[in-house]
């Protein structure tokens, strides 16, 4: 067992690709101990060669989040390893692009404890241990969709607001208890990533992000400050703010809007193959990285988020200029 406390100890679910493997790329910059739980061993060897080139210690957890037992285990195999878990970070998930009505149930199901239950486990796992050193982060990761249901992707949607409420009821619990330990959720929008060529989809058309989608190094930042920051909820991107707020006064036009133009939104020009896989029961084999294949449109940056993360220091830059403006004010006033 690791002997230095100083050394933050992290664990990342569905930490082999897209939105996760940033995340691990991220952290690993801080010299940390990173626990990578995923199902398939390809990328999970993959990211611990990338973690340990980066300078940071990798251990390998295979596990599929859906079982609260796997993951478990795999806390307390990463606690013998190293040490007192500081951060959990939930990133892993299930999708299909379908209407609800063509949706089998067993998939519906399998979405629903990926997707969700799959952040419960990883909460379940992190807090038994959290509350009782009365120390330490979990972070949520949401989306837009938390808050704005959009068409074909019904059990995605349903699954994060459920993560929606279930922050809350849990951030009540431990405000109750005076707990010092830190839950927040980090809304995303649409990202780059490789779950648009594994996703199931029964439509003709290849999935592909609703709007131009950012780069998963926008949202691993976003995390990453999260996990630092006693902050709630930190959103991502224009579009998440937009769809946040639009839903808030504007709900049922968005239902008769996305009904129009949310299914072309989401497919592309190219047709299905018909020995596409996909990832919902079993990993598709292979080291599948962070990015995927809308480079040409994804956002490097987001305004939103770097506002987002300075709001005390605009804030301060603000509360100075007024002040700046009085004070002149009032030397016109005397002249």
């Amino acid at each position: 067992m690791a002997t230095s406390r100083n050394i933050p100890v992290v664990v990342v679910t569905g930490a082999t690709a897209g939105v996760g493997r940033a995340v691990v790329r991220r952290f690993a910059r801080d010299g940390v101990k990173i626990g990578l739980i995923a199902r398939g061993m390809d990328g999970l060897r993959a990211t611990a060669r990338e973690v340990e080139e980066m300078g940071s210690e990798a251990l390998i957890l295979p596990c599929d989040v859906a079982d609260n037992d796997a993951v478990e285990a795999a806390a307390c195999e990463m606690e013998e390893k190293f040490g007192p878990i500081d951060i959990w970070i939930n990133v892993a998930f299930a999708g299909i692009l379908s209407r609800f009505i063509d949706i089998e149930p067993e998939d519906y199901e399998r979405v629903t404890q990926v997707t969700y239950l799959g952040q419960v486990n990883g909460a379940r796992a992190a807090l038994r241990r959290m509350i009782a050193r009365d120390k330490g982060s979990l972070v949520l990761t949401g989306s837009a969709l938390a808050y704005r249901g959009i068409p074909l992707q019904s059990p995605y949607c349903g699954a994060k607001h459920a993560i929606q409420g279930f922050e809350d009821s849990v951030r009540a619990e431990l405000i109750h208890a005076n707990s010092k330990v830190h839950v927040s959720m980090v809304q995303l929008p649409g990202v780059n990533t490789p779950q648009f060529d594994w996703m199931k989809t029964n439509l003709p058309k290849k999935p592909r992000p609703a709007s131009p989608p950012y780069q998963p190094e926008v949202a691993a930042e976003a995390i990453h400050f999260a996990a630092h920051h006693r902050r709630k909820e930190v959103q991502v991107g224009v579009s998440s703010w937009q769809a946040i707020w639009a839903d808030k006064f504007f709900s049922p036009l968005l239902d008769w809007y996305l009904g129009r133009t949310g299914f072309s939104g989401q497919q592309g020009q190219e047709w299905v193959q018909p020995d596409r896989k996909n990832n919902l029961y079993e990993p598709v084999p292979g080291d599948h990285g962070a990015h995927g294949r809308f480079d040409s449109t994804a956002k490097s940056w987001s305004p939103q988020l770097v506002v987002t993360k300075n709001r005390g220091l605009i804030a301060a830059g603000m509360l100075v200029a007024a002040m700046g403006g009085l004070w002149a004010l009032a030397r016109k006033d005397r002249a």
